[in-house]
């Protein structure tokens, strides 16, 4: 795992030098290990690594075979198969590292060498001889990279902050990305907050020939789906799931450094261990931790049980959210743009606990996306009833039923919408259509935000490309596209590459999704529960009360903390004149929620988290 940043801009070398310097010291934190540059006619490209595979020299970035010049972020978990498969074709190998397997493959097949590569990855190959610049982000977005193209210049990053220390990089607000972040907590698709930064979209590359930059899909999902699993009943789900998890997991702990499992006691972080327990044959270390804001949720226990059921070597981490303004603060920083899944925060403290002592770390995200873990598949699972939802009834239930009340009707209202794109949507946020995030707005910005926006417009585009799927299949398929890449994987990636920590996700290994996407939803979540082809895979691995037992979390009560802990400075920030200005806020509508929500007189922790964290943010990049 690493950090890499590149400039493209013809006659301008000294320039993009002294550029990529700024760049590179932005994500010291991605690779304290070493840091290389490589520059070229019109190209520089730079390199932060932490050293996972292959510690020596050899392994050194950015790496060098003829013309060809990589500056590689993430891990290949095939590359020891093309390794072996290239030097059928006479290729010879300096070193032992993913890197140079990759170049190795371009040398032998061009781009589609490079489309054999299975795992998590962002990477710049320049190519001498044909003068092209080529970017590649994996599949399911696990990596990140970010670009900025202006007249004939790019600059590129695994974060944000690499571009953003260039000066001039143009810092207007994506109003597109400005509405998704006040229904969702973050943007979708390729958008960034910043108008003039995007983000290369999961299995897609950038093209950079004869002063022109070509960006399409090197990869369709529809590439799976329509090589899916057939027939079999659920005996037969269940071998082929635990086949692919366990070789998923067996390439996974490949390293040269230790690796560790983060084990919540959940199922998902279970199956990788139970699967990581057999292929090392020897006895690994797991950690467990807990968190004194955790709601009342205490996972220690089951993760114990686990640990004890396998054999680890267990450890658990007792941390405090001391300090709390600091620790979001900071996470606003590690983001470089608003983003507001608190589940970040416990990762981010985990990771600065193990600093210095864990390298690598298998954790459980995927499976609720891959296996349909959330309570929104089951609830589609019914929609045929939930579209009866009378709304009478709902009436009734906000004005006398409480908190669970109006959170059923919220519920209600979303599953039984007959578009799916809102269906979906809705069922994504704690926002209403009958009380919308930008109702805070003065009337001249919101007038404007509901001109030039739609807050929907990715789960339209989703909603028509899987529109053959049944309604659990079309989310599923819509978390993936959408959830994964701009959510929980961006809050994996920046809370622990923050500590120089590198997570693997087996759940999301490419063999395992490629088998997951296609079972159709009765293998995943039925009148018996969710998750069931994951479950049954580790039944007789793993207890019965751990597969079977209730879905538990972090509960991370931010909430609670903007009525506490941190009201003041929430208020401070929400209602910072230079802020409310800046877009268009109406002020006394901020004080009224803020005043409903520490009364409880209405449930509003949601909206006051996303816009103290937009807050926090504005005022450290915008002005």
């Amino acid at each position: 795992m690493c950090g890499i940043a590149g400039i493209f801009e013809v006659g301008n070398s000294e320039r993009n030098a002294a550029s990529l310097r700024k760049m590179m010291s932005s994500i010291e934190h991605r690779g304290p290990d070493a840091c290389g540059v490589f520059t070229d006619a019109g190209v520089a490209l730079g390199h932060r690594r932490l050293k996972i595979i292959d510690l020596s020299e050899a392994g050194a970035q950015p790496m060098t075979f003829g013309d060809f010049t990589v500056v590689y972020n993430g891990e290949s978990y095939n590359f020891n198969d093309l390794r072996r498969e290239l030097q059928g074709l006479g290729h010879t190998f300096v070193g032992h590292s993913d890197t140079e397997v990759l170049l190795h493959a371009y040398d032998a097949w061009g781009m589609e060498g490079l489309e054999r590569l299975e795992g998590m990855f962002a990477f710049a190959l320049w190519d001498a001889g044909r003068k092209k610049l080529i970017l590649v982000r994996d599949r399911l977005g696990i990596k990140p990279l970010f670009y900025h193209w202006d007249n004939g210049r790019l600059l590129f990053g695994s974060e944000i902050k690499t571009i953003l220390a260039v000066a001039g990089t143009d810092r207007d607000v994506d109003q597109q990305a400005l509405s998704e972040y006040l229904w969702y907590g973050n943007a979708f698709e390729d958008r960034t907050i910043f108008r003039s930064i995007r983000s290369l979209l999961p299995g897609h590359r950038l093209i950079l020939e004869n002063g022109r930059m070509q960006i399409g899909p090197w990869w369709k999902v529809e590439e799976w789906l329509a090589n899916g699993l057939t027939g079999g009943n659920r005996e037969d789900v269940a071998d082929a799931v635990r086949e692919k998890l366990d070789a998923a997991v067996e390439r996974q702990l490949v390293a040269d450094v230790p690796v560790c499992i983060f084990l919540s006691g959940g199922v998902d972080s279970s199956s990788i261990a139970a699967s990581a327990a057999i292929a090392s044959g020897r006895s690994l270390t797991s950690y467990a931790v807990g968190f004194d804001f955790a709601g009342g949720v205490n996972e220690l226990p089951r993760a114990r049980r686990v640990a004890d059921e396998l054999g680890l070597d267990h450890h658990e981490l007792h941390v405090n959210g001391a300090a709390l303004q600091e620790v979001v603060s900071a996470l606003v920083e590690s983001h470089d743009e608003p983003f507001a899944d608190a589940a970040n925060i416990p990762l981010y403290l985990l990771a600065r606990e193990l600093s210095g002592t864990v390298k690598v770390a298998l954790q459980g995200d995927g499976g609720d996306e891959m296996f349909a873990g959330y309570r929104r598949y089951a609830l589609l699972r019914n929609y045929r009833y939930w579209k009866l939802w009378p709304r009478l009834f709902n009436r009734a239930l906000l004005k006398f039923a409480g908190s669970r009340g109006r959170r059923l009707a919220r519920l209600g209202v979303a599953a039984g919408n007959s578009d799916p794109a809102m269906r979906m949507a809705l069922l994504l946020t704690m926002e209403t259509l009958d009380d919308p995030p930008i109702r805070m707005l003065g009337d001249n910005a919101r007038r404007i935000i509901e001109r030039e926006t739609d807050p929907f417009r990715a789960f339209r585009r989703c909603a028509d490309r899987f529109a053959g799927y049944d309604e659990v299949q079309q989310m599923l398929l819509t978390d993936m596209h959408l959830q994964l890449p701009s959510q929980f994987l961006p809050k994996v990636d920046r809370a622990t590459m923050a500590h120089g920590l590198e997570t693997r996700v087996p759940l999301l290994d490419d063999r395992v999704a490629a088998l997951a996407v296609t079972l159709p939803s009765h293998f995943k979540v039925a009148h018996e529960g969710k998750k069931i082809a994951l479950r049954d895979a580790c039944r007789g691995r793993l207890p019965d009360e751990i597969l079977d037992g209730p879905k538990t979390g972090f509960g991370v009560p931010y909430g609670e903390w903007i009525r506490d802990a941190l009201h003041e400075f929430a208020r401070q920030r929400i209602l910072d004149e230079r802020f409310v200005e800046r877009f268009g806020f109406d002020r006394p509508r901020l004080q009224r929620a803020l005043e409903e929500h520490r009364t409880h007189r209405r449930e509003r922790g949601f909206l006051l988290w996303k816009l103290l964290n937009l807050s926090i943010w504005s005022a450290r990049y915008l002005y």
